[in-house]
Parts: structure tokens; C-alpha cells; sequence
């Protein structure tokens, strides 16, 4: 038997086993499947501009090593082709930072692929990016931008003092370029977490909230709000245990478990690409080295050969465990936000 991958074993001490698996198994399982990929989420690397409190990828400026070579980056669009990949969901780190990622962005649009881009903001004020809003707009990129919260406090204890600031500096560099003014070929979504061991806020109230507080205070516009529930790993984990609420945050997921949330899953349509070329069902499973189920290998270069001979229609069985808790809480938690329908 393989070890369990670093952080699940503290998760699995914390929550009651027989609890965990009744519950896993009784909504989850026997198995949970994914079916044809609609979206590739591709994580160009680790390193960032920035250390935030709640990275579940244990991002930063010192990730020089972990960053995706053009090769991975080219075997990427052979599964695009020849998986007929309808969006591709670029991350990272700061996925700007690779040296790549125009060409990436590029290829992508030239086959008529929609591409979004998971932007931490602060990365567009950096010198050698002045002109990047531009460019992202003119190759209509969706950018979904990270912003732990509408007030100065609230983001820049996740994130580090002034990057509210800065971060209000690189909305409004976004809104004058058409970004965030109802335009669906520049399209700007805000991501929120939560500042703590808790769950965000009904998601209809706070988009109004946020529509109100940074319009009438900064005169800056988006179009959507998501909501993503923290993840009990890396470097939020780490702030669990060390604060005393790892076992409390836990057991706040498993109670709040909603088994509608299962079909909008992310992990049923999306494939998660690591730096190294590697496949994960999601970002979070990525992030605890869970690999894709495939018993003839878990690389792109190999998904590609088998999308050729499946056409595209990769069925397979998902890997889970206690951190699906995460996605599964209340309205459920995605990369695209709740996974249930908002009344």
C-alpha cells in the first residue's frame, strides 16, 4: 500500500474514520465518474509574486524550479486537439510568470479554444506586464482575479500589507480596457475566500455587496462574484493546526456535506495538468499528489494517446478523499464557484 500523500493523514486522524467513509461512499461512491473533458485546467507553475495565508498550492517568488517547459506546454495542445478541449483554465502560482504563457494563450485562441486565466491582480502592476491588460483583452481572455475581500483588512491579511491597494490599481487598469463592463469577450470574474475556519456568505447577497461597496468607494465594475471554499491543505492546513481549527473546520465540511452539489463537480468534466505534465482529476488533488486513475499512465503524452483511440471520451473513475469535503459544503465549491443551481 502507498503512503497516504503529505496532509491527507492528518485529515483522516482528525475526522472519525467509520464517519468519513459512511458518509464519502454513501454519496460519492460506488464510483464517482467523470465524463468527455470539456475544460483542461493547466498549472504553468508555483512561482508567484506573492505568499498568501490560504494557498492550497503553496505558491511564491522562490518556486523558480516548478514551472511548466515549453515541451509539457506543446504536449498540452496536442490533448487539446485531439481531445476537442472547449476551455482551457490557466493557473498557477502566477501563471503570467512563465515565460510560456503567451504562447499558450495564443495557441489556444487560434484554434478557437476559450481560454480563462486565474490572475492574482498584483501580478499585472509588475513592470515587465504594464501592457499585459491590453494584450489579455485583445485574445479575449476571461480572467478570473483572485480578491480575498472588498475591504483593505480582510485582503491584506491573507495576502500582505498594500496588496488591497494594489490590487484596486489593477481592477480599474482592467476596466479601462473593457474588462468587468458586461462585455462577454472580456469578462472579468472576482474569486473570493474566506478570511478564516468558516464558510463564505450566501453568494446572491454578497455579489450585490461587493457590486456596492467597490463601485460607490473605488468606481470599479466586474461582472460575476464566485466563492470558493478554503481547502484543508499546504499552507491553509498548516494555519488550521497551528490556530486550533483543523478538527472544528473538518467537521463543520462533513456537517455541511450536500449531496446536490455531486453533479456540477468540477473533477466530472475537467482535467487538472501540473507543471510537470502530470494529471490529477482537480487543482486539489494536484496539490496532495492524487493521481488520475489511469493504470497505463497519468501523463498528457499518454491521456493524449488514449483521447485519440477513445475520441475524446475519457471516462474514468475519480479519485476522493476527505478534502472532497470542501467541494461538496453548502452550495459546494469549484473553481467556477457553487455547484448548485442559485434560487
Amino acid at each position: 500500500m502507498q503512503p497516504s500523500p503529505p496532509g491527507l493523514d492528518q485529515l483522516i486522524k482528525i475526522i472519525d474514520p467509520e464517519e468519513f467513509s459512511d458518509t464519502l461512499q454513501r454519496h460519492l461512491l460506488p464510483p464517482l465518474h467523470a465524463g468527455p473533458v470539456q475544460t483542461l485546467q493547466i498549472n504553468m507553475g508555483l512561482l508567484c509574486n506573492m505568499t498568501c495565508r490560504h494557498c492550497h498550492v503553496d505558491a511564491g517568488p522562490t518556486r523558480i524550479v516548478e514551472n511548466m517547459s515549453r515541451e509539457t506546454m506543446h504536449a498540452c495542445l496536442s490533448f487539446i486537439d485531439t481531445a476537442r478541449i472547449q476551455t482551457v483554465d490557466i493557473t498557477g502560482g502566477a501563471p503570467e510568470l512563465n515565460p510560456n504563457f503567451r504562447e499558450l494563450v495564443e495557441s489556444c485562441r487560434q484554434r478557437d479554444v476559450h481560454v480563462m486565466d486565474r490572475c492574482n491582480l498584483t501580478v499585472l502592476l509588475l513592470p515587465r506586464h504594464k501592457a499585459l491588460p491590453e494584450w489579455l483583452a485583445q485574445h479575449e481572455v476571461e480572467l478570473i482575479c483572485s480578491l480575498p475581500h472588498f475591504r483593505k483588512r480582510g485582503t491584506d491579511r491573507q495576502r500582505g500589507d498594500g496588496t488591497f491597494q494594489r490590487s484596486i490599481e489593477a481592477l480599474k487598469r482592467l476596466n479601462q480596457v473593457g474588462y468587468g463592463k458586461g462585455d462577454p469577450t472580456r469578462k472579468l470574474t472576482l474569486m473570493h475566500n474566506p478570511a478564516g475556519a468558516f464558510f463564505g456568505a450566501d453568494p446572491t447577497e454578497m455579489e450585490t455587496r461587493w457590486r456596492t461597496e467597490l463601485g460607490d468607494k473605488y468606481g470599479v465594475t466586474f461582472d460575476h462574484l464566485i466563492c470558493l471554499n478554503n481547502m484543508p491543505i499546504n499552507r491553509f492546513l498548516d494555519w488550521l493546526i497551528q490556530s486550533d481549527n483543523l478538527g472544528p473546520y473538518l467537521r463543520n465540511l462533513v456537517n455541511a456535506f450536500n449531496p446536490g452539489t455531486v453533479a456540477g463537480l468540477m473533477c466530472k468534466d475537467t482535467l487538472s495538468i501540473d507543471w510537470n505534465g502530470r494529471v490529477y482529476d482537480c487543482d486539489f488533488n494536484q496539490m496532495l499528489n492524487i493521481p488520475a486513475k489511469r493504470t497505463d499512465g497519468s501523463h498528457i503524452s499518454i491521456f493524449e494517446l488514449i483521447s485519440k483511440e477513445s475520441n475524446g471520451n475519457l471516462s474514468r473513475p475519480v479519485m476522493v478523499g476527505p478534502h472532497c469535503f470542501g467541494c461538496t459544503a453548502g452550495r459546494g465549491s469549484s473553481c467556477g464557484g457553487a455547484t448548485t443551481p442559485i434560487e
